[in-house]
C-alpha cells in the first residue's frame, strides 16, 4: 500500500562516491528544476534517481545495494520508478541489466539528455553553471574537467569517465559567479587530475590562469586545489598561491606509493627522487602550505621491504593530511592482469600502520597550532559546538575546529577569527578573539 506521505512525481536523487558525483547530480538536479520538476536530495519521492560509484570494490558493494535496497521500496509499492546513472552503470551496464532488470533505466556518466528526457524533462544547453547545490550554502564543488588521459595501472576511471576534457575558462567562471550570487564563499576545484587542466584547450598546462580568473569573483573568499597528479605539475601555480589571498595555501595530490619498482608496475610517470624533489619545490614556494595526499598499500608485488620504505618516507615527509587505501584489483584495468598477492588481512594491517604513523604526525603538528589565531568557517552546528575549517582543511576529510556554541553564537557559513586552545590529533578547539 502507498504511504500517504509520498509526494507523486517528486524526483529523489541519491549521490555515492566522490564529490564529482556530487556535482554531477547538482547539475541534473539543476535541469530538472529548469524543467520545471519536483526535486529533492536524498529525501523521500516516488521517482528514484541513484547515482553510482563504481571505482573500488567498497563502493561497487554500496551501489548494488542501494540498487536493491530501492528495488525492494519499488515491489513494495513505495516507489514508482527507479533509474541507476553513474560510474557503476557506465561500467558494468550489460551485467546489471542482466542482475538488476527491474531498474526502469540504466544510463552511463555521458548520457544526461536521455536520463532526462526519461525524466520526462529537456536538456538545456544555456543553463552553464545552474545547478541545485546539495553542500552546506557556504561552499561548492567545482568541476573544471571531465575524465583522465593518465595510464595508471590500479584505476578504472578512464573506463568510467573518458578521455579528459577541460572546460573553458569562461565557462568556469560563469559558474564561480552564479554560485557567488547564491552565497557561496568557498569554491573546491575538482578534476581527475587538475594539473592537466588546459592541454586539451589551450596546448598548455593552464590551471593558474584559471585561478587568476577565479581570485576575481567577487564574494569567493577561498578557493581550494584537490586532485592534482605528481607528474608535469605547473609550478607557476605556487606563485599564485603565494600571490593571492583567496587561493588557500592547500593541496590535494594523491602520490599512492614511493617505492621505484611499485611506481613503475603502477605506471605513474615518476620516481622516488622526482616525487621528494617536488614536496620540497612546494613546501620551499609556499612554506605554509598544507599538503594532502593518499596512498595505496598491498599493489600486487609489493614486499615487505617496499612497504617498510613507504612507512619511512612518510615519517620522513611528515605530510599534514594523509589518507590511505588498500588496494582493489579492478577488471579492466592494466594491474589486472598482475597476481593479487598480497593477502587482505596484511593490506589492512599495512594501512592501519599508515595511519597510525600519521595519527601521530597530526598530532605533533596540531600541538603546534595552540595559541595560535586561524580565521576559520563556520559549517554546521553539531550539539553544543560550532564546527568550522581552517583554510587548510577541506570539508568532511580534515580536521575540525570545535567551538563552544554555549559561550558564542556563530552563523553557519561565517567567518570568525578563532584562537586555538587544545588539539588533539585531528580536531582542533578554539575560541573566537574580537
Amino acid at each position: 500500500m502507498r504511504t500517504k506521505t509520498l509526494k507523486k512525481n517528486r524526483i529523489n536523487v541519491v549521490t555515492l562516491g566522490c564529490s564529482k558525483n556530487v556535482y554531477d547530480s547538482e547539475v541534473l538536479m539543476g535541469q530538472l528544476k529548469a524543467s520545471g520538476k519536483d526535486v529533492v536530495h536524498e529525501e523521500e519521492g516516488n521517482v528514484v534517481v541513484i547515482n553510482t560509484c563504481g571505482f573500488i570494490n567498497n563502493a561497487k558493494e554500496e551501489s548494488v545495494n542501494t540498487i536493491l535496497e530501492y528495488m525492494q521500496k519499488k515491489e513494495e509499492g513505495e516507489v514508482d520508478k527507479v533509474f541507476v546513472t553513474g560510474c557503476l552503470s557506465e561500467r558494468y551496464k550489460p551485467d546489471l541489466e542482466k542482475e538488476i532488470p527491474n531498474v526502469d533505466q540504466y544510463f552511463g556518466t555521458t548520457e544526461l539528455p536521455g536520463l532526462l528526457k526519461a525524466l520526462g524533462a529537456d536538456y538545456k544547453h544555456e543553463l552553464i553553471g545552474e545547478r541545485l547545490t546539495t553542500t552546506p550554502k557556504n561552499y561548492a564543488y567545482l568541476k573544471i574537467a571531465e575524465g583522465c588521459d593518465r595510464p595508471c595501472s590500479f584505476c578504472a576511471i578512464p573506463i568510467m569517465r573518458g578521455k579528459h576534457k577541460s572546460t573553458p575558462i569562461e565557462e568556469v567562471v560563469i559558474e564561480a559567479e552564479k554560485l557567488a550570487a547564491n552565497g557561496v564563499k568557498e569554491l573546491i576545484l575538482i578534476a581527475q587530475d587538475l594539473t592537466y587542466y588546459g592541454l586539451d584547450l589551450y596546448k598548455k598546462r593552464n590551471l593558474a590562469e584559471l585561478l587568476e580568473a577565479l581570485v576575481k569573483v567577487e564574494g569567493v573568499e577561498w578557493i581550494r586545489l584537490h586532485y592534482a597528479f605528481p607528474t608535469g605539475f605547473p609550478l607557476d601555480v605556487l606563485d599564485v598561491m603565494k600571490r593571492e589571498p583567496k587561493v588557500c595555501n592547500y593541496l590535494d595530490i594523491p602520490l599512492q606509493h614511493i617505492s621505484d619498482s611499485i611506481l613503475k608496475s603502477m605506471r605513474r610517470g615518476t620516481t622516488k627522487a622526482n616525487t621528494t624533489k617536488l614536496i620540497g619545490q612546494f613546501r620551499e614556494a609556499v612554506p605554509e602550505m598544507t599538503i594532502r595526499t593518499t596512498l595505496i598499500v598491498g599493489y600486487p608485488g609489493e614486499t615487505e621491504e617496499n612497504f617498510q620504505e613507504l612507512k619511512q618516507w612518510v615519517q620522513d615527509m611528515r605530510f599534514e593530511r594523509l589518507g590511505c587505501f588498500t588496494y582493489s584489483h579492478e577488471e579492466n584495468t592494466h594491474a589486472y592482469n598482475l597476481e593479487d598477492d598480497v593477502p587482505e588481512e596484511v593490506k589492512i594491517d599495512r594501512a592501519n600502520q599508515i595511519m597510525e604513523i600519521q595519527s601521530q604526525i597530526s598530532w605533533e603538528l596540531n600541538q603546534q597550532k595552540i595559541g595560535q589565531t586561524f580565521k576559520v568557517v563556520i559549517d554546521r552546528k553539531e550539539g553544543n559546538n560550532f564546527i568550522g575549517r581552517t583554510e587548510f582543511d577541506s570539508p568532511d576529510v580534515d580536521n575540525e575546529v570545535l567551538i563552544d556554541a554555549t559561550k558564542t553564537y556563530l552563523k553557519t557559513g561565517e567567518y570568525a577569527k578563532v584562537k586555538i586552545i587544545e588539539a588533539e590529533d585531528f580536531d582542533l578547539y578554539g575560541e573566537v578573539v574580537n
